[in-house]
């Protein structure tokens, strides 16, 4: 990580960070380095990458959607831990799950909890179509977010049903998003959710456009979702 390019991203997305957050994402970043040269975690691995691509990419939402105080957040198909690990940091009094379906990553996001002292953070190998059937999880969060590459039908079958009613999905998407829209909308009725919003900006001093589709929770999910093969 580059504390200087990461400092002024910040900035410019329009938070404040302190020593002890720099410090953690330091620490983040070199451990991910790290554990990257023997298993695949992430194609990035430079500094400036890792500060803007990824670090600055995973805390924007916390600028443009609001996140109660001790919102209780699940990340799914979190991979090397994005964005859910450095949402917590900056928003530490958030309890947040990580998931992913491989037993790997998951792993390296112990150590990472461990090493950075993150209470309230909760890393689960488990494959969401099945995880979500499970009464502790189904419908118990506040706020669910992906910034998986799936597209947003898939991931809204896969994330919408740990959703609680009144709570909010959001999918971190790429610009050019309007097709996946208009094919996910069905899917996203049926789950119980509703496209309220859907906000753009630029990830700082890179040439990345993100969108952020915002779905609210408006009804339960019929208990038939999420199906076993989710196409």
């Amino acid at each position: 990580m580059d504390k200087k390019i990461f400092e002024d991203a910040v900035k410019k997305i329009g938070g404040n960070i302190d020593d002890e957050q720099i410090f953690r994402f330091q620490t983040y970043s070199e451990l991910l380095v790290n554990w990257n040269k023997k298993m695949n975690l992430t194609a990035v691995t430079d500094p400036e990458g890792i500060s803007l691509r990824h670090f600055a990419d995973s805390i924007s939402p916390l600028y443009y959607v609001n996140f109660p105080e001790k919102s209780k957040i699940i990340d799914i198909g979190t991979g090397a831990g994005f964005p859910g690990i450095p949402i917590k940091i900056m928003r530490p009094d958030i309890e947040i799950t990580l998931m992913d379906s491989l037993n790997k990553r998951i792993n390296f996001l112990k150590e990472v909890s461990d090493k950075l002292n993150l209470d309230k953070t909760e890393c689960i190998h488990a494959r969401a179509e099945e995880f979500s059937k499970k009464a502790t999880y189904r419908e118990k969060y506040d706020i669910g977010i992906s910034r998986a590459v799936a597209k947003l039908k898939i991931l809204s079958e896969y994330v919408i049903p740990f959703v609680k009613e009144g709570g909010y999905f959001i999918a971190m998407k790429a610009k050019d998003i309007e097709e996946e829209i208009q094919e996910a909308k069905e899917i996203i009725s049926l789950l119980g959710g509703r496209i309220e919003e859907i906000k753009e900006f630029q990830i700082p001093d890179t040439d990345v456009t993100r969108k952020l589709v915002i779905i609210k929770k408006v009804k339960p999910t019929d208990k038939k979702y999420p199906r076993r093969k989710i196409k």
